[in-house]
């Protein structure tokens, strides 16, 4: 499915700072809502992918959970296979799993992640998912 009316070619989204290319694959747009404080013990993010953009392989130390907004985009954790993910869709990530996420090749994707229990950290960034594999996984 293409949804080619609502990307922006790369162009940054008002709000949004782009993401670090040692983390991601692709041009990725983060927009920070909440941020931890002594009383607030999460993070809120906004997370935009231009197609084909997806984070690296990584962990966290709590729960994340992810909240698709717009587009179509992929999730998988290490040893099954690639899901596509869309609007509405509400994924809770247990801690220590090993996964990545991001968008699907011919659709621009966004989610809210919310990352609970802050004061433990919030990832850890393990490597690059290649091509063949973004490429070469059949989905579920």
């Amino acid at each position: 499915m293409k949804n080619m009316e609502n990307q922006n070619n790369g162009i940054q989204p008002e709000g949004y700072i782009k993401a670090p290319q040692e983390y991601f694959t692709g041009t990725a747009w983060l927009k920070p809502l909440v941020k931890p404080d002594e009383i607030t013990n999460c993070t809120i993010t906004d997370v935009l992918f231009e197609p084909s953009a997806r984070n690296y392989w990584h962990t966290h130390p709590s729960n994340q959970i992810l909240i698709v907004t717009e587009g179509v985009g992929y999730y998988q954790e290490e040893g099954s296979p690639i899901q596509e993910i869309r609007v509405g869709d509400v994924i809770n990530i247990l801690p220590g799993i090993k996964h990545w996420h991001g968008a699907s090749p011919n659709s621009r994707f966004k989610h809210t992640a919310i990352n609970i229990n802050s004061e433990k950290g919030t990832v850890n960034w393990i490597e690059p998912v290649l091509d063949k594999d973004y490429l070469g996984i059949s989905l579920s």
